[in-house]
């Protein structure tokens, strides 16, 4: 009997970092408003009204007053026990969740996708829970993001082992979409720059937006002479002003529960497809 594979990322990890993550003030997460603007404003596009929502992650509490301001009703689940006591959320996993069918109009999925154990099981069952025409909206931090961090925990004198998150692309989220039927899935990237005095600003930005390591088992501790490499292999990347220029690429998806009455999808390898006239269905 063929024993079940271990997870890539700690679940108990996980939900501390989400945890820590409530204890701080708003303004130290600095990627949630930017994620959560640029769904809302893709939303807009949206040329229906949805009744029932359902939230993945309840760290944003803008965005959940926001969201309860439309007038839907809305559904939040969130990993961490004591942020999702204080938001009134379900406290599951987004790969583990069990709601009835077809409960809702409308997901929106505001960073974490990449994090999660099960990412095709998590869509499974994202896909079981909207009902017909019913659409999911997401971002995660993805493929190409933080590319002077991954270089320099890669400098001579860290451990050959140094682990770093894998990350999903775009045509890897594609076809995810597609594979567990979604209809019209869409996918784009946003590039994001921030300019940062040195290493233990990014990390705190990190931290602030739960973005620091979840891999199972954790890594050993750095000692203060690979931190050490590290910062300054960071810092060597340094602009003629002396701040290092880092880059976040925001992956933004979309896919609607299938109906007889969407248009068809174009030809594969068109590549005429636009996010907004995706998101432009009709009443």
């Amino acid at each position: 009997m063929s024993q079940a594979p271990r997870p890539l990322f700690s679940s108990a990890r996980h939900r501390a970092q989400r945890d820590r993550m409530a204890r701080l003030p708003a303004s130290a997460n600095f990627l949630a408003p930017i994620i959560a603007e640029t769904l809302l404003d893709r939303l807009t596009m949206v040329t229906r009204e949805f009744r029932r929502t359902l939230l993945v992650g309840a760290h944003d509490a803008a965005l959940i007053d926001h969201l309860r301001a439309t007038g839907t009703g809305l559904t939040i689940i969130e990993a961490a026990p004591r942020l999702a006591d204080r938001t009134a959320a379900i406290a599951v996993e987004a790969d583990a969740v069990d709601l009835p069918f077809g409960s809702f109009d409308l997901i929106l999925w505001p960073g974490g996708l990449d994090s999660v154990n099960d990412v095709p099981g998590a869509l499974v069952r994202l896909r079981a829970l909207l009902a017909p025409d019913g659409l999911l909206l997401g971002a995660f931090v993805g493929d190409g993001s933080l590319p002077r961090l991954r270089r320099a925990v890669m400098a001579d004198g860290v451990r050959s082992i140094a682990r770093l998150h894998p990350q999903i692309d775009l045509a890897a989220m594609g076809n995810l979409l597609q594979r567990v039927g979604f209809a019209l899935p869409v996918v784009d990237v946003e590039a994001l720059t921030v300019r940062y005095g040195d290493l233990l600003a990014l990390v705190r930005d990190l931290r602030a937006a739960g973005l620091s390591s979840r891999l199972a088992p954790a890594s050993p501790p750095l000692t203060r002479d690979e931190a050490a490499r590290i910062a300054a292999a960071f810092a060597a990347e340094a602009d003629p002003d002396g701040r290092i220029a880092e880059s976040f690429r925001i992956v933004h998806f979309s896919g609607w529960a299938p109906h007889p009455d969407q248009p068809q999808p174009a030809r594969r390898g068109s590549g005429t497809a636009s996010l907004a006239e995706a998101l432009k269905r009709n009443d």
